[in-house]
Formats: structure tokens, sequence, C-alpha cells
């Protein structure tokens, strides 16, 4: 129990006791028990405010009745209750094929919990340091929401994204699977996804699956098998104009021994095109199409050069990065999704990490690429969030110590 703490205005009870120093999973674990350690609940809350919590579900419950949550209570005799455990994120277990957990948030139980009469109370991470138990109440859940509004406004609704975050402990640091990981950093910062772990529960598994259906079209796991293997031989990126162009200026620049004047490029990949086409028709239309490409690329270059995400001297050699990093969240995202189990994920990312060292030289020329490959399929030259949203994530993981591109060799 926690000393001299008042049950209506904060928590029942927490593990304090010790025998040697914990070394929490992750920042928000750490944070916690530091908190709930000195009784300081008001920064306990807030930092549960801006974490996601999880809760515990079936999947053959779920396959059977989507876009639900079933709450299942437990008895706790810490507190002679029923308790609804809920997990942060660095307490998750390996994702396994029966038990699933799905996100939830503060606010949400705040919004929408209903004293029952088997659960009036939740126990956050059970069982560990961080353990703690509080009463649900109308006050206790009007507080929370004063919490959650305070973090809103102080971070922003997003606040949990453009963040690099990592398992502190049982994370992935070292290794071809860690240089894999690595190569979907980018979008790990972007959405503040801890970057280091195979056992990857996203955000819930209902969300996983609704988004890899909604963005891929993925529904199975031989849909997933067929988006993996595609994007680990590139084959997403073969064949578009974009593809097309800069393997026209790769062949020129090794042929001339360096880099080659945007008309002497232009002019050989018409010349390419001209060759290949049929009619006159389709020849006019594709070379309308590599111009334009090739004034997109070269502006997105120098844009690049710039903003510090490609060197002064160099040029982007192809956008198979694009592929090669999807690869990488790929993986995760099927075991989230348990279209796949942790030992074919990390085969997977070993395949990505070695066919992307194939195809690059270091961490810089690799982003680069990924980040036009990502620029050439969204972003329409708008230079609008498709494209500053991983300037921001490039620029964190080029200068945080912590960073796998710090972190992680290359070669």
């Amino acid at each position: 129990m926690v000393s001299g703490e008042n049950i209506a205005n904060g928590p029942a009870g927490s593990r304090t006791e010790s025998s040697a120093p914990w070394r929490a999973p992750s920042v928000v674990e750490r944070e916690l028990h530091e908190a709930s350690t000195r009784g300081d609940w008001s920064a306990f809350f807030d930092v549960l405010a801006g974490a996601d919590l999880f809760v515990a579900d079936s999947a053959d419950r779920l396959r059977s009745d989507p876009g639900t949550i079933q709450c299942t209570p437990y008895w706790y005799s810490t507190v002679r209750a029923n308790c609804l455990p809920l997990l942060t994120e660095g307490m998750l277990p390996p994702p396994g094929q029966d038990t699933v957990f799905e996100r939830a948030s503060l606010g949400w139980l705040a919004d929408t919990w209903q004293n029952r009469g088997d659960s009036s109370w939740v126990v956050i991470n059970p069982g560990s340091p961080c353990e703690v138990f509080f009463p649900v109440t109308r006050h206790h859940r009007a507080l929370w929401r004063e919490h959650v509004e305070r973090v809103n406004k102080d971070r922003g609704p997003s606040h949990h994204r453009l963040r690099l975050r990592a398992l502190e402990v049982g994370g992935v640091t070292s290794g071809p699977v860690a240089h894999g990981l690595a190569l979907a950093a980018l979008m790990m910062v972007n959405n503040g996804a801890l970057w280091n772990t195979v056992a990857y529960h996203g955000d819930g598994y209902s969300d996983q699956k609704n988004r890899l259906e909604e963005w891929w079209g993925i529904t199975s796991r031989e849909e997933w098998q067929r988006s993996q293997e595609r994007l680990l031989t590139a084959d997403m990126v073969g064949g578009t104009a974009g593809d097309f162009v800069l393997g026209v200026r790769r062949t020129l620049e090794r042929d001339f021994g360096g880099r080659v004047e945007v008309t002497h490029w232009r002019q050989a990949a018409e010349r390419v095109v001209r060759q290949d086409a049929e009619d006159d028709a389709e020849a006019s239309a594709r070379v309308a199409e590599v111009r334009r490409i090739i004034g997109r690329i070269v502006r997105y270059e120098e844009r690049f050069r710039a903003d510090g995400v490609l060197e002064s001297e160099k040029s982007i050699t192809s956008v198979e990065a694009w592929d090669h990093g999807r690869a990488a969240a790929m993986a995760r995202w099927g075991v989230a999704a348990r279209y796949c189990d942790q030992q074919e994920a990390e085969w997977a990312l070993v395949r990505a990490g070695r066919v992307s060292r194939i195809a690059y030289r270091s961490w810089e020329d690799f982003a680069a690429a990924f980040i036009l490959g990502r620029c050439l399929h969204f972003d329409e030259e708008e230079f609008g969030h498709w494209y500053t949203d991983m300037y921001e994530a490039h620029r964190i993981l080029i200068t945080d110590p912590k960073s796998p591109w710090k972190t992680v060799p290359w070669a």
C-alpha cells in the first residue's frame, strides 16, 4: 500500500518494495514507477494520459465479433476486488495466436467506463514493480479527463508521433535483425512506435488488421506473404517511371564515371522509351512522363540537399529503399496482425537488411532513397506532410545518439 494515500484521490496500492533496482522496459514504465514510488500521482497520471494502454481479448472472439472490446476483470487479493488489468506497451508479452491485445487509453477509460457489479477497479501492469491499483468512480474519471486534456494541450493530441522510442530491456540492439528493424526506423519514428522489437503489437490487433486491409488490401496470411515477397524483391517500385529513369541515370554515371548533366540524362531516357514504343502516340506519352518524372526527381534532390537529407555531391541511385523499408515494417505488421510468427518476421528482416546493403552504401544513402520513393508515391511535389514528416524523422535519426543509425553499423 502507498503510505498515506487517500483512496478517494489516487491509487489504493502499488508495488514499491524491491530488493534490487528494477530496469523498466521503456521510458513509460520507468516514469510510472518513479512517480508511484515517490507518491506523485499527478505526474503518474500525466504519464499514463500520454501512454497507450492495452487490454487482453480473445482472437477467436474478435474474429467473430469485430469492432468490439470485451474487458475481462480478475480477482486481486491486494484490493480484494475484481480489477480490469491494463498493460503499457513495454509490458506486453510476445504476441500469441489465442490472446491478443487491443489498444485503449486513459481518455478512453474516462469516457467509456461503466461501473459494473463485477469490476470497479483498474490495475496497471499487474505483477510488475510498476503495478498500481486504483478505483474507478465518477470523480476519478473526471480527474483522468483533466490529465488527458492537459497533456493534449501541452504536447498536442499527436504527441506520440515523431519520437524515437525503443525498448531499453528486451529490445534488439545489434546484429542482422537490428539492421533490418532499423530500415523501418523512419516510419517508426514518424508514428512514435518502438523501433527495436520483433514482438510487435502495433496499435492493437484490430487496428493493425484494419490498416493492412485499408492500405494494402491484406486480409489473410497468404496476401501478407505475397506483399512481403514483393517488397523484399523491390517489385512494387520495380517498373515504375521513377525506377526506370533512375536506372538510366545510374547506367550513365557508371559509364561516365560520375554525375551526368540533366539534359544528357533526359535525352538518354527519351531515346530508350522511343526505341521501345510501339507507335508515335505511345512514344510521345512516355516521353512526356519521362520528362515529368526527371523534373520531379531533380527538384526533390535539390530540396533534399538544401535540407541536409542528401549530401551536396551525391544523387539518389534508386528507390528500392522505399520497398526495403516497408518490407521491414511489413514483417512487424504481420506479427501484430497474426499473419506470421516472430521467426518468420526475423527471417524477412534479415533478408531486407541483406538486399538493402547490396543496393546502398550507408544509412544516409538508404534514407534519401526511401524518402524520395515515399515522395514520388504520395507527395506530388507539394512538399507537404509526406515530406516534412520524413524530414523531421530523418533529423531525429541522424542526431539522436541512441538512434539505430548511430548504433547499428550499416555494413
